[in-house]
C-alpha cells in the first residue's frame, strides 16, 4: 500500500510595507493551501477584520475574488482555485497582498522556507511576530 504524501509546510514572513518600525508576522502553513485560505490567514494573523477587497499579486498576475471583476476587466485570477505551491515554491519568493484599496495597505510576503511537518504541530500556526496593524479605515500608511 503507497504512503499518502502529504504537504510540505511553507514559512512565510508577511511584513506591511512602508511602515517603521516594521509589523509583520512569521507563519507556517500547508504549501496546498489556496490563496484564499491565506486571505483568512492573514487576516488572522495581522490582526485584520476582513472588512474590505484584497488581491494578491505575483508578478504580472492577480489573484482575488472572481465577483469584484464582473466584466473580467482586471483579468483577476480565482484565488480559491490557486494553491500558494503554484505562487511560492522555492525559498526566497516573494509576493504581494493588497487589503483595503482605499487605504491601501500592502503586505510583502516571503516564503522563508519549505518545511517538512511536524506530526506534533497544527496548521497555519504563527509563530512570530512584531507590533500590532493600524486600526481599520484610519487612512494608510500616511494615516
Amino acid at each position: 500500500m503507497k504512503e499518502a504524501k502529504h504537504a510540505e509546510i511553507c514559512q512565510l514572513k508577511i511584513t506591511l510595507r512602508y511602515i517603521r518600525p516594521p509589523v509583520w508576522r512569521r507563519v507556517q502553513v500547508l504549501s496546498d493551501i489556496t490563496l484564499a485560505k491565506l486571505h483568512r490567514i492573514i487576516q488572522l494573523a495581522m490582526g485584520w477584520y476582513d472588512s474590505h477587497l484584497h488581491q494578491f499579486i505575483v508578478g504580472e498576475k492577480y489573484y482575488g475574488v472572481p465577483s469584484i471583476d464582473e466584466f473580467s476587466e482586471l483579468e483577476l485570477k480565482d484565488e480559491r482555485k490557486a494553491r500558494l505551491s503554484q505562487v511560492l515554491w522555492k525559498s526566497k519568493q516573494k509576493m504581494v497582498y493588497e487589503y483595503d484599496f482605499g487605504d491601501g495597505w500592502e503586505h510583502e510576503i516571503l516564503l522563508e522556507k519549505v518545511l517538512q511537518p511536524d506530526p506534533g504541530v497544527r496548521y497555519p500556526r504563527c509563530i512570530g511576530g512584531a507590533r500590532a496593524c493600524p486600526p481599520e479605515d484610519c487612512g494608510g500608511p500616511g494615516g
